[in-house]
């Protein structure tokens, strides 16, 4: 509810306290901890990411493709054909391609992709799988009440004159 509020009518420094909020966020999550986008979400392949992957894998675009990915039919993009994402290792939960892994799993859970009101389907999506951007939410809801607290504080004769 949060997110489709702030939405339809965002804060003129909403920016400021994402990025603010997603450097708190960031301070108190693990991800090796969870992987829960790993387990549960596929990203998008680039082009790009499937020669850099099939090439570090010593395969061809053509025979990666086909071994790991599908093409969806309604967007076209490529993704993983089964979950957990096979490059994830379960017991440790970190990634056997890191260092070439898609750019999708590189930018996620993409809290400075663009502008949030632009991206909020996104991340209205990704609240229920990643605890960071359930933690990223939490934190911009915090420091939108504290502003609103410091607000009120400084001109409380204006809001009852307002009534």
């Amino acid at each position: 509810m949060f997110l489709s509020k702030t939405e339809k009518n965002p804060p003129k420094n909403l920016q400021q306290l994402v990025t603010e909020a997603d450097k708190l966020a960031w301070a108190e999550t693990d991800c090796l901890s969870c992987a829960n986008c790993c387990k549960t979400m596929s990203p998008t392949y680039t082009p790009k990411d499937i020669r850099r992957i099939s090439a570090h894998l010593d395969m061809t675009p053509a025979a990666f493709k086909k071994k790991w990915l599908y093409q969806d039919k309604r967007e076209g993009d490529w993704m993983n054909v089964s979950q957990p994402c096979q490059f994830l290792n379960l017991k440790d939960n970190k990634c056997s391609i890191y260092e070439v892994r898609p750019a999708d799993c590189a930018g996620f859970p993409h809290h400075d992709k663009k502008k949030m009101t632009d991206y909020m389907h996104v991340y209205k999506q990704n609240v229920e799988y990643c605890p960071a951007t359930y933690k990223w939410v939490e934190k911009i809801m915090m420091l939108m009440r504290e502003e609103k607290e410091v607000t009120e504080q400084a001109w409380p004769a204006e809001k009852k004159s307002l009534k």
